[in-house]
């Protein structure tokens, strides 16, 4: 398993801390918009488990989540089977899409944000929390 882990924020940096001490995967791209946060992480790694432990198994690179082909582009360019949103709801669905593009299998802790009905917002539904990525199940 090859993840890309979009985001070195508060989550992604617990998401990398937690995934040194197991071994169920090969590599994991810890990505940013800011590329010294996603390094800032694995420095941080490296101190606590030892270069040898982390050299190879944790890469630092930066992303634009906000871009699909950008999510896609990181995906190929490392071989990623997966890939893990660490970022805020509001990048969902360009990670999403990004994934989808690569082949990679995705992971997330939130779904597709809802939005109001837009001309009835107080009396009719809008889009709901999960149907846009839903919608795309058939694709997968």
């Amino acid at each position: 398993m090859r993840i890309l882990l979009v985001g070195a924020g508060g989550v992604g940096d617990a998401i990398a801390k937690i995934s040194a001490r197991r071994s169920f995967f090969e590599v994991m791209v810890v990505t940013d918009y800011d590329i010294t946060r996603a390094q800032r992480t694995i420095a941080w790694l490296k101190d606590k488990h030892g270069a040898a432990a982390i050299e190879g198994r944790f890469i630092a690179d930066q992303i634009d989540a906000s871009k699909p082909e950008s999510v896609t582009e990181v995906a190929l360019r490392h071989g990623a089977t997966h890939v893990m949103n660490a970022v805020e709801p509001k990048f969902v669905q360009t990670i999403f899409a990004g994934a989808l593009a690569a082949n990679a299998d995705y992971l997330d802790m939130a779904m597709s944000l809802s939005l109001p009905h837009p001309t009835n917002p107080y009396s009719e539904t809008g889009v709901k929390l999960g149907d846009d990525q839903f919608a795309d199940a058939g694709k997968w």
